[in-house]
């Protein structure tokens, strides 16, 4: 007696009451996703950088951390020798598509008045208010920006600045 073994077609699968049917992937939705697959990279990216040291400082109060290029002839830094920090490099940069952007994945813009707001695409740009700004003109700039649904990156104590508001007037 021999076996016979037929491979199971498989049935198209029937889309279920009330499911909207998948729409076409357009190019646009293609680039958000690949800019939301950068910022996770660069995330990770940064997790994995040194942080980038000042030769030294560890051993001087007087030398701050903050990052210079050692350039002493027989700097053991420079010369990339093991057990010493990591020296900033090209390679440590974030992916170029994406540099710059906040994580959201939003640009940026410095706003100094709510007419500003006007110009601004909110699917494109996060706004952030300009330090000089007053907290009046604040408020202005956070009401407007609601109704244009833009998205505020600091938006500040938002209670406090219009308790005072109240009591001023």
């Amino acid at each position: 007696m021999v076996y016979t073994y037929t491979r199971r077609r498989k049935e198209p699968k029937m889309s279920r009451k009330g499911k909207k049917p998948k729409r076409e992937k357009t190019e646009k939705d293609a680039e958000k996703e690949n800019q939301k697959r950068l910022l996770k990279l660069r995330a990770h990216l940064k997790k994995r950088k040194p942080d980038f040291v000042r030769q030294e400082s560890w051993r001087y109060k007087r030398v701050k951390s903050s990052w210079r290029r050692p350039r002493g002839k027989d700097s053991k830094m420079r010369l990339e020798i093991g057990g010493w920090p990591k020296s900033v490099k090209i390679g440590y940069r974030s992916p170029r598509k994406i540099r710059g952007f906040h994580p959201s994945g939003l640009k940026e813009l410095i706003v100094h008045r709510p007419e500003d707001l006007d110009s601004v695409d909110p699917d494109e740009f996060a706004v952030r208010i300009a330090h000089g700004v007053g907290s009046r003109k604040r408020i202005k700039i956070l009401d407007k920006a609601k109704e244009l649904d833009i998205k505020v990156l600091n938006p500040g104590r938002v209670k406090e600045l219009e308790e005072s508001e109240e009591i001023s007037v």
